[in-house]
């Protein structure tokens, strides 16, 4: 096998250009490294913007209203915008598309946290079918739940019952 020779000359420029090249490749790896500080920073300096998410979830229907914390409406949505069947307005289903078809325009401002509000009917014995399952999409959606509050308002005495002093007689 021959090999070539080589001047001295010629082997020190050889290695000065490996060397550059080498020192090239680190820069370029502290550069990036650089970048990814930057951007990891930029996010952090994002503020986590809170959020009121209403659900008013009724035997008939089910709203979700989020608003900011001034309370300025960012999105209200309703069964019914999401189905056009009236018996399916309260249906758990259409309750989470519901939740998610509000929670699309406060995502895109910046909300990430949200304290949730729940509210049935006044007087009646239980929220409707919806509110637990728009909680749920809410949290899918990637919003931080802070806390779930129920602000159903209670009827204490309220206005006189139908049917006269002695009652509905059957």
């Amino acid at each position: 096998m021959a090999k070539s020779i080589k001047s001295p000359g010629e082997e020190e420029k050889m290695e000065n250009k490996k060397s550059e090249s080498v020192v090239e490749e680190k820069i370029q790896q502290k550069a990036e490294e650089i970048e990814v500080q930057e951007i990891k920073a930029e996010k952090s300096d994002k503020k986590e913007i809170t959020g009121i998410a209403y659900i008013f979830s009724s035997q008939n229907n089910t709203m979700v209203h989020i608003t900011d914390l001034a309370g300025n409406t960012l999105s209200r949505i309703t069964g019914g915008m999401v189905t056009k069947h009236s018996r399916l307005k309260s249906d758990p289903t259409i309750a989470m598309f519901v939740a998610k078809k509000a929670a699309e325009r406060p995502k895109d401002l910046g909300v990430r946290s949200l304290y949730v509000r729940i509210r049935a009917k006044t007087g009646s014995e239980s929220m409707g079918s919806g509110a637990h399952a728009a909680v749920k999409s809410l949290d899918k959606e990637g919003f931080k739940i802070i806390s779930v509050l129920d602000a159903t308002r209670i009827p204490r005495g309220g206005p006189k019952k139908k049917g006269g002093k002695r009652g509905r007689r059957v």
